[in-house]
């Protein structure tokens, strides 16, 4: 054990030059103290500033923003801005294990698909990164509906006189906000929780087509784009026999037919989808699964069909001009030969 040191001989060890530069410095700090003159009046009696009751980087809103069912709310109406595609589904509350194996099969024919269009030359962007299975709210997706379909900026500016500015694609906001001190009734505020957007969409509730579809449990799968390749093979895993597309064999994909993934595809039924704002039942998104060679497939059939169409008018425009002058030179012939008359039936008799 080592031995104890006083602390008498502690304070012996301290040199003395540091013991009188601690003293002055300790006497110099209360004599400053002691000079600092005191507040005036006016700054004692003066009232503080008022505290903004809604932070820098948050305008005045209708809905606090920090409840969770604002967040969703402002991610749902993100989601349906920026996926043309989306598809619904109804599910029977799956197991977290099923929706991991679920996804991992969905993930892997999404990479397929991404290698397919890779392997042929198309300078497609891969998807498969981007698209989502997720479970949704079914009230905050309706609200959320709402707003993005029947929720105009510009007009809600116009109606308060004032006129309409730069607004954000993605969030349908306006780009010059006012100061965030003003108050939550500034009809000015348009952003998806200030007051004028409830006030907008609260007499639409139950109004939109896919409404009478949010009931129960529900998950959605969004594509960034429309491509109908990449819904065909996530239709093929989900929901292979309702959308008519064949499933993975078990030769080709063993892991598709274990049982936790068939228990979980036993409990997801196909709902409808919505393709560019617009509500597809279960044969219109058939056929949009259906559509072979993607968007490049479909604008190819249009520009063979356009063709098509050009050659068969022109051909009967040729058709008809051939006729009239098929009949105007038969005409001619006829009058030629009446005009000779007699003269005509002399000379060939003599």
């Amino acid at each position: 054990m080592p031995p104890r040191l006083r602390l008498s001989a502690l304070q012996h060890q301290i040199p003395r030059c540091q013991y009188e530069l601690r003293i002055t410095r300790s006497a110099s700090t209360a004599a400053a103290s002691a000079i600092t003159p005191a507040a005036p009046i006016e700054q004692m009696t003066r009232s503080t500033a008022p505290v903004s009751k809604f932070p820098r980087a948050q305008p005045p809103s209708h809905r606090n923003p920090e409840y969770r069912r604002s967040q969703l709310l402002r991610s749902y109406t993100s989601l349906l801005r920026t996926s043309p595609l989306i598809v619904l589904f109804q599910h029977d509350n799956l197991k977290s294990m099923e929706w991991a194996a679920i996804r991992r099969e969905l993930a892997i024919a999404l990479r397929k698909v991404d290698e397919k269009i890779a392997a042929e030359g198309r300078t497609a962007p891969a998807l498969a990164p981007y698209i989502k299975l997720q479970t949704i709210q079914t009230s905050i997706f309706e609200v959320a509906l709402r707003i993005v379909e029947y929720f105009r900026p510009s007009e809600a500016a116009l109606a308060a006189g004032k006129p309409p500015s730069a607004v954000d694609p993605v969030t349908q906001t306006s780009a010059e906000l006012p100061l965030l001190s003003g108050s939550r009734d500034d009809p000015s505020l348009t952003h998806d929780l200030s007051r004028t957007v409830h006030a907008a969409v609260k007499d639409m509730k139950g109004k939109h087509e896919l409404s009478p579809l949010l009931v129960g449990p529900v998950a959605i799968l969004s594509i960034p784009t429309v491509s109908p390749e990449h819904m065909k093979a996530a239709l093929s895993i989900l929901a292979p026999k309702e959308a008519g597309f064949p499933a993975p064999t078990r030769r080709a994909n063993p892991e598709y037919h274990e049982p936790i993934v068939q228990n979980g595809l036993r409990k997801i039924n196909l709902l409808a989808a919505r393709v560019d704002n617009q509500v597809f039942d279960l044969d219109q998104t058939k056929w949009v699964g259906s559509i072979e060679g993607g968007m490049d497939g479909l604008r190819s059939q249009l520009v063979m069909a356009l063709q098509s169409m050009s050659s068969s008018v022109a051909t009967t425009l040729e058709g008809a001009g051939k006729s009239v002058y098929y009949t105007l030179e038969s005409r001619r012939t006829v009058l030629e030969e009446e005009a000779k008359g007699p003269e005509g039936e002399k000379s060939e008799s003599s």
